[in-house]
């Protein structure tokens, strides 16, 4: 996990990329810098390269030429950098230093803040070649692109990125700027990537700078499209955190200026921003495209159609006889795939820091775990992809310590884990939080779910926050454990790695209106719903999940949305994936609680679809603090309640 950030000075955009109006908020780099060290907390580097135009067009026939100022870097034990004011207020950046005879007019400021996970050496962002380019880079390449067990993959990516060729005019077709030793473009290069990434990258030869997210936004990156009040743009992987600045409980600040109208989630896509040299009232100008995806399975996983959707009687019968007496085929499959996605992302080498020596029994992985069916899934098929000899911890948190279903799910489900892989070490982490008394944390969360802005968005946040966080309390282990005698004692997981079940109710029609769709609309009203969540998973649920975790320093991984699994369960006929006809902990997820009686979890397979903010009890807490009662929350349709204070 690492978190990235730009901010463009001097450039002026087409005014169709341009936002609604908003006002400046009083950004500082100190904010921007704190945000991404608590992602990235090895190092924090920039990278500043100033935009000259070119007088002379016998230079190269550039209509821009650039320079690289000295890197600045800041090791974890630092808070303190010296990095570019000039962004600031919005204003242009000042003709300060001149080059030959060219001054500067633009600037483009990249950070890089690094978790670094994987490689023997370490690496410090941003990273530049020989040839000028420059790369920051949050993500891991789990396939398209080779990378060697011992290599890091953003250092795999820079070069990669490097041999792609250029066009003057950055369209997708580049053919005629090609030698034929080169890639054959940048899109193409990310179109082939599996696994979580975003990404900004400097091209150099054709002055592009290329920005983006993967197919389904797995991770976060936020924009600020320029306005005519406020002319930088900005991208960063989180906003920095300005509720200090903020009224005791909220989102509105004191100038007036509300957080949540000047970022938005970028679409997930391939962008570019060729920056030409023609002086517009002392600015250049960047002309932004969206590039398409040049990859068919990528193209067909973000369309989600599925083959097979309504079945026929016989069809359906033969589906209900399967998963009573034995699981189905399709169950197998969907097995193999989760094993080789959970595999994929924990069996490379991991980076070791001497914060983290993964000699030790200390797993460099944790389950973020409510002992319901997803998180009892992954957790199984993680003991089969990693070391016996590593302890696997379980990250459960409570707003209602024993008393919460998460709670008493999640030692049931330790139990039953116990018993299908008796020599693993299992700790359970028991997270306890007072709502009451988490004022200061609440605000901390506002700003990293933004824009997101609803109590529900809160509630999952804070849940998800505190989970990450892995700092709570184990039973110590005891050979013919009573729980009656057994004592607690503080514990913090060091786990830099946190396997997510995200994206399983959304393939596997988990939620209660996935039934509700189906009782209308009957299968093509389910399949329609379900693709509907799954092509805005990346704007409702990822980008605020993968800030919320990643603020403690660990990385979000997600086995359900592996490229591999989605297609899996996109070729599996609807009826094998869920059955709505059937009762709760039956026909919803079907095909997962069959995958659960593969693994031997028969209890887990039969456990109802709870989330987070309901299993933990954080929102039945959140309700009776903020509406006065369940009962009015719910008049309220409180979840989807948008926070306004004053």
């Amino acid at each position: 996990m690492c978190g990235i950030a730009l901010i463009a000075s001097g450039i002026r955009l087409d005014p169709a990329c341009s936002a609604p109006e908003s006002q400046p908020l009083p950004l500082s780099l100190d904010d921007l810098k704190g945000a991404l060290l608590r992602r990235g907390p090895d190092s924090l580097g920039s990278k500043r390269l100033l935009l000259h135009p070119n007088s002379s067009s016998l230079i190269n026939k550039q209509d821009v030429v650039t320079s690289i100022e000295e890197e600045v870097t800041v090791d974890s034990y630092s808070a303190k950098g010296s990095f570019s004011n000039s962004f600031q207020n919005g204003e242009a950046p000042v003709e300060e230093k001149a080059f030959g005879i060219h001054s500067f007019v633009g600037e483009l400021l990249f950070l890089g803040a690094t978790l670094q996970l994987r490689g023997v050496s370490p690496i410090v962002q941003p990273l530049v070649d020989k040839f000028g380019n420059i790369l920051v880079y949050n993500g891991e390449i789990f396939g398209g692109i080779p990378v060697g067990c011992d290599e890091n993959d953003a250092e795999i990516l820079s070069q990669y990125l490097a041999r792609c060729c250029f066009s003057s005019s950055h369209g997708d077709n580049c053919s005629s700027r090609c030698s034929g030793n080169e890639e054959a473009s940048v899109p193409d290069v990310l179109s082939r990537m599996k696994g979580p990434w975003t990404i900004i990258y400097w091209q150099n030869s054709s002055r592009t700078l290329w920005f983006g997210r993967d197919a389904f936004g797995r991770r976060s990156l936020l924009v600020h499209w320029p306005t005519a009040e406020d002319p930088q743009f900005l991208l960063s992987s989180v906003a920095p955190t300005l509720v200090e600045h903020s009224s005791a409980a909220g989102l509105q600040f004191e100038n007036g200026v509300n957080q949540g109208k000047y970022w938005e989630e970028l679409t997930c896509g391939i962008y570019s921003m060729k920056i030409d040299a023609l002086i517009l009232n002392g600015h250049l100008l960047g002309d932004i495209k969206r590039h398409e995806w040049n990859n068919s399975m990528v193209k067909k996983l973000i369309h989600w159609e599925r083959t097979y959707v309504e079945p026929t009687a016989q069809e359906l019968n033969l589906s209900r006889g399967f998963g009573k007496a034995s699981p189905s085929v399709p169950a197998e499959k969907v097995l193999t795939a989760l094993r080789e996605s959970v595999l994929r992302r924990t069996s490379h080498k991991f980076f070791q820091t001497t914060a983290c020596n993964f000699r030790e029994r200390v797993s460099p992985v944790a389950v973020l775990f409510s002992g319901g069916l997803d998180s009892m899934i992954i957790a199984a098929i993680l003991d089969q992809c990693i070391d016996p000899w590593f302890d696997i911890d379980l990250l459960n948190v409570s707003f209602d310590g024993p008393s919460a279903p998460d709670r008493i799910s999640a030692r049931a489900g330790k139990k039953e884990l116990s018993r299908i892989a008796p020599s693993r070490r299992w700790r359970l982490v028991e997270i306890d939080a007072d709502l009451s008394n988490l004022s200061s944390e609440m605000k901390h969360v506002m700003s990293l779910i933004h824009p997101a802005n609803t109590y529900m968005d809160l509630n999952i946040g804070i849940a998800l926050w505190l989970a990450a966080g892995g700092d709570g309390w184990v039973y110590e282990e005891r050979d013919n454990e009573n729980d009656k005698d057994l004592q607690l004692h503080n514990y913090k997981s060091h786990a830099r790695i946190v396997l997510v079940g995200s994206g399983a109710d959304e393939q596997c029609a988990g939620y209660g209106r996935h039934k509700t769709k189906y009782k209308h609309g009957s299968w093509l009203g389910l399949d329609e719903e379900m693709r509907l969540d799954m092509q805005r998973i990346w704007k409702r649920n990822l980008g605020r999940d993968d800030r919320c975790i990643a603020d403690h320093g660990k990385e979000a991984r997600f086995p359900f949305l592996d490229e591999d699994v989605i297609k899996v369960l996109l070729d599996i006929p609807l009826w094998e994936i869920a059955d709505l006809e059937q009762p709760s902990g039956t026909g919803d997820k079907k095909i997962l609680r069959e995958v659960a009686r593969l693994l031997g979890l028969h209890e887990a397979s039969t456990l109802p679809k709870r989330a987070i903010q309901f299993g933990s009890r954080i929102a039945r807490e959140s309700n009776r603090k903020n509406f006065g009662s369940n009962r009015a929350a719910n008049q309220a349709s409180a979840g989807s309640v948008t926070i306004h204070m004053p």
